[in-house]
């Protein structure tokens, strides 16, 4: 089957043509035609199964162009969803003229969103809390409605959008083409496809969970802030030919790339951020062997099949299991040998054990290569260095007179000119690694009639190890809100605007602790400065968080003199 069996239009069909799309997934075969008739879907399917261009498409070819207000609106449990959403919508309308798709999300300013509005817009695409804000200012204007899609209906309802979603589609046209898509089915969803939905044709198509067997696969358990360098590690230890790095976000992977090329690696980054053109330059790059590293996120890497990747590493692991098969997939292709390393937080092992479940495969641990297998490295690579130099016979012969004329005006052995060329050719980096210093240990003195008898003088305690507060995971920092049990919130509350405002997963929360009038939430600690900005002016129930650090620590016993009044004397009676 191709798309054009699918009942799709010239302009379209050119559009997948000209992003090298060529056969349907089984999403894309089995519910464009459904929705080109007309249908109501309700689609069961993981990311990665090719969903977006299933609902997209059909969108795009049957569009009344000479229409001012929305005519299909697209729910996002996440901006970088909505963002990615907008991107596919774009491409695809490629050759179709004056086609208008707005991204509408928490962080972004209004005066962007009304002014596209007030332009005109055909397709609207956004997260559940900031299309409610505009419902509830006027500014948009679904009363002309043809097309309305929830995209990860069960990522929406686990965040606690389950309400904002029901208003929305509350004030929708009864007459509107409804395409629900979701990984699982709730009862929660099960009810609202059958309330709002009608008569539904349900697609179920399952996920591929195999990954190649040329492909071996690793993981690390690694802390949040030692990824980088224990990136850096792993490419001085491993002989790579080419590399994809899968970050999360499109901040995440242009500060690795930023961070690999200060380090002397030849890496780009190419995410939803990245103009196609550009693209199709930095993979071109990439084939040729001029780049060595890609850093990509998810969407930006599909499709993606260049033969010079022999590695790939998950900077940060996918949360689920189809992103995971979809990534290592692009390398062990065709015959050829691979190599996956996943880096794992120790919050993140249990990842690791539903993608062994999931792929019937086997993840083994490994170890951060050490400072002596590094240094063992960079002498193989100097000595082959010397040894390249070396069958250079004309230079050698120039540079040997000049050695000559030196020691012997010098009086200086000819092994330590060698030496001194080598400072000279290394620069100021250091050729080998320091050997890292050993952690202190604990050395329990020995028991005397004292202790065993359970006896201590004042001075004894001297010997024992202090007692450390309560600190926020490893990679993880205590962040306090200004929301608490009297504003009645609730932890899917606090995640899912945080999520939607900061453009966070659900794997970047820790604990929660909801006190009466703040609330604790553990976070990524390198959250970047643009985040921080979005989240300080995020809004919960309507009142401002004011995000900042917490420095008393998820657990600890401070009172702040603005979480309590002073307390007041007790009186007897």
């Amino acid at each position: 089957m191709t798309f054009s069996d699918l009942g799709l239009g010239d302009a379209v069909l050119k559009a997948l043509r000209d992003v090298g799309y060529e056969t349907p997934s089984a999403i894309q075969a089995a519910t464009i035609p459904t929705l080109l008739a007309g249908r109501d879907v309700v689609g069961l399917a993981q990311t990665g199964t090719g969903k977006t261009a299933a609902f997209a498409l059909p969108i795009i070819d049957r569009l009344d162009l000479s229409q001012k207000n929305p005519q299909a609106l697209v729910l996002a449990p996440t901006r970088e969803l909505a963002l990615q959403v907008c991107e596919a919508f774009e491409k695809y309308a490629g050759h179709l003229k004056g086609v208008h798709v707005l991204p509408i999300y928490g962080g972004q300013g209004y005066g962007i969103q009304l002014s596209a509005l007030r332009r005109g817009v055909h397709i609207v695409v956004g997260t559940p809390g900031r299309i409610m804000d505009h419902l509830e200012k006027g500014t948009l204007d679904l009363s002309e409605l043809t097309y309305l899609v929830l995209d990860e209906a069960d990522e929406m309802l686990k965040m606690g959008f389950a309400e904002d979603v029901e208003t929305i589609l509350a004030k929708t046209p009864d007459t509107k083409q409804v395409a629900l898509f979701s990984a699982t089915m709730p009862a929660q969803i099960r009810r609202m496809s059958q309330q709002y939905l009608h008569d539904p044709e349900e697609i179920t198509v399952k996920s591929k969970t195999t990954t190649s067997s040329n492909t071996t696969q690793r993981y690390l358990v690694v802390s949040f802030q030692q990824k980088m360098d224990a990136l850096t590690r792993i490419l001085e230890v491993e002989n790579f030919d080419g590399m994809i790095v899968f970050g999360r976000t499109k901040s995440v992977t242009e500060e690795i790339a930023e961070k690999l090329r200060a380090r002397g690696y030849s890496a780009a980054a190419i995410n939803g951020d990245v103009a196609q053109v550009q693209r199709e330059r930095t993979v071109n790059q990439l084939k040729s062997g001029k780049l060595d590293i890609l850093v990509a996120t998810d969407v930006a890497a599909r499709g993606l099949d260049v033969e010079r990747i022999s590695h790939v590493v998950n900077f940060d692991i996918p949360t689920d299991t189809e992103s995971y098969v979809h990534r290592i997939g692009r390398t062990g292709r065709a015959g050829r040998s691979g190599v996956a390393i996943s880096f794992v937080t120790p919050r993140e092992r249990g990842l690791v054990r539903a993608i062994e479940r999931a792929t019937r495969q086997e993840l083994t641990e490994m170890k951060l290569p050490s400072v002596d297998e590094v240094n063992e490295t960079r002498l193989s690579r100097f000595d082959d260095r010397i040894t390249a130099a070396l069958a250079e016979n004309e230079r050698i012969d120039r540079f040997r007179d000049i050695v000559a004329h030196y020691v012997r005006n010098h009086d200086v052995p000819e092994a330590d000119v060698a030496a001194a060329l080598a400072v000279v050719a290394q620069g100021d980096s250091p050729l080998l690694l320091e050997p890292e210093p050993e952690r202190p240990r604990y050395e329990p003195r020995e028991r005397d009639d004292r202790e065993r008898s359970g006896r201590f003088d004042r001075d004894d305690r001297g010997d024992r190890p202090e007692r450390r507060p309560r600190e926020a995971r490893a990679g993880m920092a205590t962040y306090r809100i200004a929301v608490g049990k009297r504003h009645r919130v609730e932890p899917r509350q606090i995640v899912g605007a945080l999520a939607n405002e900061g453009g966070l997963r659900r794997d970047d929360f820790g604990a929660i602790q909801i006190r009466p009038d703040f609330s604790l939430v553990e976070l990524p600690a390198d959250l970047p400065r643009g985040t921080l900005d979005r989240l300080t002016d995020t809004r919960i129930s309507g009142r401002l968080i004011e995000l900042r650090l917490d420095t008393g620590g998820p657990g600890g016993r401070r009172r702040d003199d603005d979480d309590r009044g002073p307390r007041k004397p007790r009186h007897r009676d």
